[in-house]
């Protein structure tokens, strides 16, 4: 044990009686365990500072529901900060700063500053060859690298049904889109096309899914509440993506109503106990036009 961690002495409280520690004269009543020292004390309360410090500092760089982790690497390769990648990158490093991942970076003692390579590995070999292809991770053709933080979303691309971002749950798929399709890592909020609003939200899907944009003559509500009211956008146990299996996704804002008679099903006023069971709403061919209709008021087709 340090010399200055050794227990030499105590010290008598104020009633008299052997207490150890600190606080023994203070207006807390309250005391260390007896037999304690103040030396002792001292370092456990160095240790308990220094614990609590570090704590603090890993809890700034991770909030609630994240995880730590440290920059990728790439071999032979070493950080050169953002800087270095500022010479060719202008505009790209200029508009990050109003990105949603601005926030996550790290820093390197000696080039301080890694924002950009927090996400794309160290780039000196890239820097030195003048920006040459494969020098430098893309997370456009490696989603692990967005992984990495969104640990989540790696085991929802694992899913049943899913966008075609990874290989799928057995392997046997091909990627055939990456997360920047739907998210901007570089400038802006992190989603395309800005989501701080429902239209902003939609506009993200509409850019791929066409078809259901409309306008229709009968729109189904729903569609201004966003297409995440009934979709999960990176994986599923459903098909198409459903939050909700069958017609249980339909019954959470069409309530039914309790009829007098126990045989019956009311929906919307009317009586749905034999549609429902030939299969959910929308695939028994009842409300097939589910996103709108031109031409029936009850999304028929």
């Amino acid at each position: 044990m340090p010399p200055e961690c050794t227990p030499h002495r105590t010290v008598t409280g104020r009633a008299g009686k052997e207490q150890g520690g600190l606080g023994m004269e203070g207006t807390s009543g309250r005391h260390m365990a007896r037999g304690g020292t103040v030396s002792a004390a001292l370092c456990g309360i160095t240790g308990f500072v220094v614990a609590f410090l570090v704590t603090v500092f890993l809890s700034s760089c991770a909030g609630p529901g994240s995880t730590i982790v440290a920059p990728p690497q790439l071999a032979g390769a070493t950080f050169v900060g953002n800087e270095s990648c500022e010479m060719c990158h202008e505009d790209k490093v200029r508009r990050f700063r109003t990105a949603t991942h601005f926030v996550v970076r790290a820093s390197d003692p000696e080039v301080g500053d890694i924002g950009c390579e927090s996400c794309h590995g160290p780039g000196s070999l890239h820097e030195e060859s003048g920006g040459e292809l494969g020098t430098i991770l893309n997370p456009k053709t490696a989603p692990e690298v967005c992984f990495r933080c969104h640990l989540d979303k790696r085991a929802e691309f694992a899913l049943p049904h899913s966008h075609p971002v990874t290989s799928g749950p057995l392997g046997l798929a091909r990627g055939q889109m990456s997360c920047s399709a739907c998210h901007d890592p570089h400038e802006g909020p992190a989603l395309a096309r800005g989501a701080q609003t429902l239209d902003g939200n939609n506009e993200g899907c509409l850019g791929c899914h066409e078809a259901q944009r409309g306008p229709f003559v009968f729109e189904h509500e729903a569609m201004r509440d966003g297409c995440t009211v009934c979709h999960e956008p990176h994986g599923s146990l459903n098909d198409k993506l459903l939050t909700e299996r069958s017609a249980t996704l339909c019954l959470k804002c069409h309530n039914q109503q309790q009829p007098l008679s126990a045989d019956r099903l009311v929906i919307g006023g009317r009586n749905h106990s034999t549609e429902l069971m030939r299969g959910a709403c929308f695939s028994a061919g009842c409300h097939e036009a589910v996103h709108g209709s031109q031409v029936s008021s009850s999304l028929l087709y």
